[in-house]
């Protein structure tokens, strides 16, 4: 019988004892530590007893950290695991064999997907894609959760990529830690990696590395070896910083979508002539949330359009159109500007990196 060891040193060496040996924990008296890292998730709400929940699991050491806190949280027989084997490592077959190897430690399911990557485009952007849509399948006909191993640290690394990257507000809050059927619960309960391995460390649990991660071939290791180390010569707190900036422009975003609600009202159009007296930036959300709402998609760069789509409200005539990129058209009308999908263009989900 498995031992919940929430709150003794002797539960947890129980849990340790059910474990096969390359699972199981080195601890002989509980670490204050490891017990905190516990009740900082549990306390963040994402996992609970009893929950369902399907893990992204990769092997790394995030993935499998959080499949170790599911499976105390939730329980074994609610949890399941998601291996997505991309082909793309030479290293991808011993990926997949340490997650089977530790779900069967566990007692948890897991399903492993094999894909082979398209030719060109960004493979990053298409992993997640398939990485996400796959388990959300999962999740939606187990009436569970998706849970993706981000920790804090993922989250510093993505506010300056997407700074970098992309202008305007979004791109500095982040990732949700709840959006939908994901969950982040290592990002809410801000997990650093270094906090990830030592969670792995001092639990016996074996993680693999992704040696691309470490080299500048992609833009994320170069900021993780350059840039942030770069930042920190600058202050020790960069990543605090970085963090905190993020969570309190995604509340302040709250309170923009309330005030772009009021100023329409439920209506998929607007006045001309009224988004020319309002204040250029709230015209600029009320644009791109009218695009956005037309097209299913992200389109940022209806904002940025917001100068010609007043020239074309103020045109004679009684219609006039103006492809804006994205896949949205805007459509002026009897004074009125709405937005809809181009022709050519079908709408695409967005998905959270």
């Amino acid at each position: 019988m498995r031992t919940d060891w929430r709150g003794s040193a002797e539960g947890l060496q129980s849990r340790d004892r059910a474990l096969p040996s390359r699972a199981r924990g080195r601890i002989v008296t509980a670490a204050p530590s490891t017990y905190e890292l516990l009740e900082r998730v549990r306390s963040g709400g994402l996992l609970e007893p009893g929950q369902r929940v399907v893990v992204c699991l990769s092997g790394g050491r995030d993935s499998v950290c959080l499949l170790d806190l599911a499976v105390e949280i939730c329980g074994s027989a609610n949890v399941s695991a998601l291996h997505v084997n991309y082909g793309l490592r030479d290293e991808a077959v011993g990926d997949e064999q340490l997650c089977r190897e530790l779900c069967q430690s566990f007692g948890v399911e897991l399903t492993v997907e094999s894909v082979s990557a398209p030719r060109g485009g960004n493979l990053q952007a298409w992993a997640r894609d398939v990485r996400y849509g796959v388990g959300a399948r999962l999740a939606s006909s187990a009436d569970a959760r998706l849970a993706a191993g981000h920790t804090a640290s993922d989250q510093v690394e993505t506010v300056l990529y997407r700074l970098a990257a992309s202008p305007g507000r979004r791109s500095l809050v982040g990732m949700p830690d709840e959006r939908g059927l994901l969950i982040r619960p290592l990002l809410r309960a801000r997990f650093t990696r270094d906090e990830t391995a030592a969670w792995c460390k001092e639990r016996g649990l074996e993680w693999r590395e992704d040696a691309s991660n470490e080299t500048d071939k992609y833009a994320r290791g170069r900021i993780r070896g350059q840039v942030l180390p770069a930042l920190r010569s600058v202050h020790p707190a960069t990543d605090e910083n970085i963090l905190q900036s993020a969570e309190l422009l995604r509340d302040e975003a709250e309170v923009l979508e309330i005030v772009v609600d009021t100023a329409l009202a439920g209506k998929s159009e607007i006045s001309t002539a009224h988004l020319a007296a309002l204040p250029p930036a709230l015209a600029r959300l009320i644009v791109r949330r009218l695009a956005e709402q037309a097209t299913g998609s992200l389109c940022p760069q209806a904002a940025s359009r917001l100068g010609e789509l007043l020239e074309l409200g103020a045109a004679d005539g009684h219609s006039a159109a103006l492809d804006i990129g994205g896949g949205a058209r805007a459509v002026v009308k009897n004074g009125a500007l709405r937005f809809e999908r181009s022709p050519q263009r079908k709408a695409r989900r967005p998905v959270e990196g």
